[in-house]
């Protein structure tokens, strides 16, 4: 009988194809080969208060838990970003206290039904701090993806931040500056591994090979918010129409609290925004593009990306990618071998690494075999065995027979 494993998220897919980031339950679908897994989650529209969700392959399953944590009607908190969603509408903050409640009860009762051997706390807010409270006796892994680190650092929030590290037995994070971050508030270096998370490098790498590009095509997958700094490659594809370069369309794959903005940005630009879509929309939009952008930014609570996920899938997909020069990102591109890198908010200098790459086919192909071999580390099965690894070195020896 396999150990349980109690992981805890609020990123979570609700429904099949929903469009909702699965970092979570791909990395969970890994976890199973050694744990059996309960994720528990906040609800969200459409979804099931439980279900077993199998793995594509069908060789592993995780049961998933969700739990209600408002009114129906206004339950929405957890849909998306919850820093993004707070910004984007303050009365938000009424869900706040009630979804703190139920995930700390939540928590404390799968803790007396399973009897994991170990909690996995993606996000040290809320997740961290409520399983440290809730189940103070059993071993947790947390692992930053970002926000929980580069925002919400006021001395009173920093102060319990460093208090759930203090108590958590590993902790993972997923680019270098974060983890340098982390020692600086006091945490052993040897108690932080660097593990991002991971995607399905073959399955992403097949499609690409059988698909056709269309020509010019442009791509940006994510959350529409102001960390994405899609408004730059806006002023960025201004700057290529005034100088007359023929640009090819830009399509936007997301949504978010920002997309009415940027939607009035784009008069006389070639921009589709095709919303929220799910994986196998995602992959084949990455495998029929011929550029991918992600030109990221530090927002001005300081929230900046961990290491996007989309830049792994589009790694995957062999797209030239041409990105800001930010931490994470730069651990995946070498300028020049494996994409381009430009300044954050530097119109100018996206506009120009873009025309590069729309003008030159074998530079485009170049970067594009570049990046398809510094992803191949990512590998789901790869970052998966990374983290068992870690949850096994944790876990209560009494819950491990």
């Amino acid at each position: 009988m396999k150990p349980k494993l109690l992981v805890l998220a609020s990123t979570f897919p609700g429904t099949p194809g929903d469009g909702t980031p699965a970092f979570v339950l791909d990395l969970a679908w890994q976890q199973a080969k050694e744990f059996d897994v309960t994720v528990l989650t906040p609800m969200t529209p459409g979804a099931k208060p439980a279900e077993s969700i199998a793995s594509p392959d069908g060789t592993t399953a995780v049961h998933v838990v969700r739990y209600r944590y408002f009114f129906k009607r206004w339950e929405d908190l957890a849909h998306g970003a919850i820093l993004d969603n707070l910004k984007a509408r303050k009365s938000r903050l009424l869900q706040v206290p009630l979804l703190a409640h139920f995930l700390f009860y939540g928590t404390r009762r799968l803790v007396r039904q399973l009897q994991p051997a170990a909690i996995h706390s993606h996000w040290v807010i809320p997740q961290g701090i409520l399983a440290t409270l809730a189940a103070p006796k059993v071993p947790m892994l947390v692992t930053t993806h970002g926000g929980d680190i580069y925002a919400l650092n006021s001395a009173p929030m920093l102060a319990l931040k460093r208090w759930v590290f203090g108590r958590a037995k590993a902790i993972t994070t997923v680019n270098s500056q974060m983890k340098a971050r982390l020692v600086e508030w006091g945490q052993p270096d040897e108690k932080i591994s660097l593990l991002p998370m991971g995607v399905d490098t073959a399955s992403v790498g097949e499609l690409a090979a059988k698909t056709a590009k269309v020509a010019g095509q442009m791509l940006v997958v994510g959350r529409l918010v102001e960390k994405k700094g899609i408004e730059y490659l806006f002023e960025a594809l201004r700057l290529l129409n005034a100088r007359g370069v023929v640009l090819g369309k830009l399509v936007v794959i997301g949504d978010g609290p920002i997309r009415a903005d940027l939607e009035a940005k784009t008069a006389g630009l070639n921009v589709e925004f095709r919303g929220q879509r799910g994986r196998a929309e995602v992959h084949q939009a990455i495998a029929e593009s011929e550029v991918m952008l992600i030109p990221s930014v530090t927002a001005a609570n300081g929230d900046q990306e961990g290491l996007p996920v989309t830049l792994l899938e589009g790694g995957a997909g062999q797209i030239c990618v041409v990105a800001s020069d930010l931490p994470g990102i730069d651990e995946v591109i070498t300028t020049e071998e494996s994409g381009l890198l430009v300044p954050q908010r530097d119109a100018v200098a996206l506009a120009g690494a873009l025309e590069r790459v729309l003008g030159d086919a074998k530079l485009r192909a170049e970067l594009a075999a570049g990046i398809a071999k510094s992803v191949k580390r990512f590998d789901i099965n790869v970052i998966g065995a990374g983290y068992n690894q870690v949850l096994k070195s944790i876990a209560s020896e009494e819950n491990l027979a």
